[in-house]
């Protein structure tokens, strides 16, 4: 693959992770570049390491994986987004600033992280196929996923700004929508 190729699939790796990090951001309290730079650096890790997965099962577990992504990345984002909804309907204790988290918990980014890159380890084994260099199109999609998601947080904060106590609501239908769009795009590509 070329460097034009490489950065394009980057990019593309990285959208889903954009889209659920200004949910996160949204649903936080003013976060900081440093709750950024955390959730993005989870993010990029976790983007980074599926491809060199999926390119290390190569065509064994393919059929297997390809069969159930779609829906893997559908439950877990779901669950995250009615979770999100339910603790952004809930009745405020008191109505204040604080209610919202300042930071979200570690797994909670992992399974977020995890949930839109299972397309990632299918795009590993297709880079196994074609015998791409897997280190460099994975350090790519890692960097690219980390910068990509450090701004979604910080543009959930301006979003989270205006939109309230509600924001984390906001963000559960965002993630519940990820989740449908990959749903769609593998149910649609069947039919």
């Amino acid at each position: 693959m070329n460097l034009a190729a490489t950065a394009v699939l980057s990019l593309a790796m990285s959208t889903d992770a954009f889209a659920a990090a200004v949910g996160k951001g949204a649903a936080l309290h003013k976060p900081q570049w440093r709750e950024a730079l955390r959730t993005g650096l989870i993010f990029g890790i976790i983007e980074g390491v599926t491809p060199v997965i999926g390119w290390a099962l190569g065509h064994v577990a393919a059929p297997y994986v390809s069969a159930w992504d779609h829906w893997i990345a559908f439950v877990l984002l779901s669950l995250l987004g009615l979770r999100m909804i339910r603790a952004g309907l809930a009745e405020p204790e008191a109505e204040t600033a604080v209610s919202r988290p300042a930071s979200h918990s570690f797994w909670v980014l992992v399974i977020t992280g995890f949930a839109t890159s299972i397309d990632a380890m299918i795009v590993g084994v297709g880079l196994a196929i074609i015998g791409a260099d897997i280190v460099m199109t994975a350090i790519a999609i890692g960097v690219s996923t980390f910068v990509m998601v450090t701004i979604g947080v910080m543009l959930g904060r301006v979003l989270g700004q205006i939109a309230g106590r509600r924001a984390e609501v906001v963000g559960g239908i965002v993630l519940i929508a990820i989740g449908c769009m990959i749903l769609y795009q593998h149910i649609g590509a069947v039919a």
